[in-house]
């Protein structure tokens, strides 16, 4: 990333913090599988990986950069959120829950975190919420690089359950062809029953 993009985490050096986490999360959108975060922290000094927002990079180059993380960060955490727990508490709350565990998961403990998106978390550690962080601070972009991969891979296994949904394509997003599943197949025990689309279970 360009030095501007380590601007949010100077700044926070600057103002006396020491450790300084990144989080994000992925899949709200999906209709199957669960919401998975991810919270890193980067070293003051660091080779240039590439870590940019998940969404710009290719699998292949996420993969990479996803190695790179784990070997260079001080510390990774990652948290997930089933989609049974989503269906209870709602989807809002279950990536708030994701990211809280990816916090909590950190060692050392963060003294400062930067969040992805326009809203703090409910934990008690000083935060700044940071629209569109993922594009902004190394940080978070790099969490999202962790909870993409780390997600991507979880599908992959549910894929090979239930072949029938092409999970390893569509990694549970509402594609057409996931759609056309569901309508023939009906739903799985990964499926979030909340959602617009999702029949119930035994329902085709």
């Amino acid at each position: 990333m360009p030095p501007e993009q380590w601007a949010y985490e100077n700044q926070a050096w600057c103002r006396g913090f020491k450790c300084i986490a990144g989080t994000d999360e992925v899949g709200r959108g999906p209709l199957a599988g669960p919401v998975v975060a991810a919270a890193v922290i980067l070293p003051v000094v660091m080779p240039d990986l590439g870590i940019t927002d998940s969404k710009r990079l290719s699998a292949k180059k996420r993969e990479a950069v996803y190695e790179g993380i784990y070997r260079y960060a001080r510390s990774v955490g990652v948290g997930l959120v089933d989609p049974f727990e989503i269906d209870r508490i709602n989807i809002l709350q279950a990536a708030f829950a994701a990211m809280a565990m990816a916090l909590r998961n950190l060692s050392p403990a963060p003294d400062f975190v930067l969040v992805d998106g326009g809203l703090c978390l409910p934990v008690d550690i000083p935060q700044n919420a940071v629209p569109k962080g993922d594009r902004l601070s190394i940080s978070i972009a790099a969490a999202s690089v962790v909870a993409k991969v780390t997600r991507d891979r979880m599908m992959d296994v549910y894929a090979a359950d239930y072949p029938e949904y092409d999970f390893s394509t569509n990694k549970g997003y509402p594609t057409q062809a996931h759609k056309s599943a569901l309508a023939m197949h009906g739903s799985s025990p990964i499926h979030r029953m909340s959602f617009k689309g999702v029949p119930a279970w035994g329902s085709q």
